[in-house]
């Protein structure tokens, strides 16, 4: 008979333990264990000494496996088509995190929507609200569409009803809901874990497009055990920037990883921004001083936001230096190497740098950016309106190259920017060698 132990496991990452703790080593979390039992095999097999007569499987030579193009299904939303890789994917598993209140239900239910109106079958599990506030909704966005909805969570029902009636997309709202036949409370690790596994086996059985939708936790991340991100096929996040909801895909073996979809939450529901750098340049104020256009990548989309910086005379012993949307310490290093390369004063000066928009990006490619709006809000000289800017600034004042430079250069010439400072190395462009030849071409030109 097996011997039934007993482990711990951290709800918010899966980490487990053979005692009890009051802080998780993993993830940091304060009270986060509970307590699971397992049941232990036989010593021999535990400990190697034999695997009790079972023969090994047939192996299959890598050559002898043909390629097959996964059929994908456009969900009628091209930001989120972009998001997926092209659309959804027939047996693949979606999870999409975000803050209460976001979105996540809104964009599903649009999505539920445009593909019960193309004759497709849509099944929507909902483990949260009850049927009459998914109708009202579904009125408020204007749902016309015929969609199957449930309340019944059970992960064994859930698969028995993609079995029976094989939809093309399954909604599960939300997968901390679902309970299956193993000990424990819903939304537990336990829970959540063999739910997972129980409707990504059906959605593959199935053919089904499966969304199930998570809960986050105080630091961002989706609750339950880390096990489930990897079950699912595709892992994407909605958060608030500003007016807008950006859509981020973080793990899609369907797709590349790090695309970015851009929405704007209105009385419909959310509506995709097409141009989203005409969006986040909207506001911008032309012939200001301190303001710089730049092009940049958020994970894998390129984009134009504005850099700007304000220097004013401090009243402290020690100078402040606060930064807004990018990596202090890289704007630090820019400010060093303009006090050091270009003889600019900056010890009795307040510098405040910020990226419009209220995205937070982590690129190299706005070092010379923040240079030049820098540079340009010290000496109270605006730059050209029709100049756009980007490259990584060295310590010795060189200007490096940046990643995806191409498609920088393309997304700022299709926004009307033909004037552009980069890096050398950009095909058809004679790019700049240090931030001193950068602020020398700049003001040479007629403001």
């Amino acid at each position: 008979m097996a011997k039934v132990t007993a482990k711990y496991v951290c709800t918010s990452c899966g980490y487990q333990s053979a005692k009890p703790l009051g802080r998780c080593p993993s993830c940091q979390a304060w009270n986060s264990f509970v307590e699971e039992a397992t049941a232990g095999g036989t010593g021999k097999a535990r400990m190697g000494g034999g695997y009790g007569g079972i023969v090994g499987g047939k192996l299959t030579p890598l050559s002898t496996v043909g390629r097959r193009e996964e059929p994908r299904l456009p969900s009628g939303i091209p930001e989120l088509d972009r998001v997926l890789g092209g659309g959804l994917v027939a047996g693949s598993v979606t999870l999409i995190g975000g803050e209460p209140g976001i979105g996540k239900s809104t964009l599903l239910l649009q999505v539920a929507d445009r593909l019960a109106t193309q004759g497709h079958s849509v099944l929507y599990v909902a483990g949260e609200e009850s049927l009459e506030q998914i109708r009202l909704r579904a009125d408020r966005l204007g749902v016309g569409a015929e969609i199957g909805l449930t309340r019944d969570t059970r992960a064994e029902h859930i698969a028995a009803l993609m079995n029976e009636h094989k939809p093309a997309l399954c909604i599960v709202d939300s997968i901390q809901t679902v309970t299956v036949d193993v000990e424990g409370a819903p939304g537990g690790v336990a829970q959540v874990r063999e739910g997972t596994a129980l409707l990504t086996r059906a959605a593959k059985e199935t053919g089904t497009a499966t969304v199930l939708v998570g809960h986050v936790t105080k630091e961002g991340t989706v609750a339950g055990p880390k096990v489930m991100e990897h079950i699912v096929d595709t892992t994407v996040f909605l958060e608030t920037v500003g007016a807008f909801r950006l859509l981020r895909s973080v793990k899609n073996r369907f797709g590349q990883a790090g695309e970015l979809g851009v929405f704007e939450m209105r009385g419909e529901g959310l509506v995709a921004v097409e141009n989203p750098s005409a969006a986040f340049l909207a506001e911008r104020p032309v012939g200001v001083p301190g303001s710089v256009v730049a092009a940049t990548i958020d994970g894998q989309r390129p984009m134009l936001l504005e850099v700007q910086a304000l220097a004013a005379k401090t009243p402290y012993p020690n100078p402040r230096r606060v930064v807004v949307g990018l990596d202090p310490r890289r704007v630090d290093v820019v400010l060093a190497v303009l006090e050091r390369r270009l003889d600019l004063t900056l010890g009795g000066l307040d510098v405040y740098v910020n990226l419009a928009g209220g995205l937070k990006v982590p690129d190299p490619g706005l070092d010379l950016p923040v240079a030049l709006a820098v540079y340009s809000a010290v000496v109270g000289r605006a730059l050209p309106g029709n100049v756009a800017v980007f490259g990584e600034v060295g310590l010795a004042g060189e200007v490096r190259s940046t990643q995806g430079a191409l498609r920088r250069a393309q997304e700022a010439t299709r926004a009307g920017y033909h004037e552009l400072i980069v890096p050398p190395g950009l095909e058809g462009r004679e790019g700049v060698r240090s931030v001193e030849e950068a602020v020398g071409l700049v003001w040479r030109r007629p403001a």
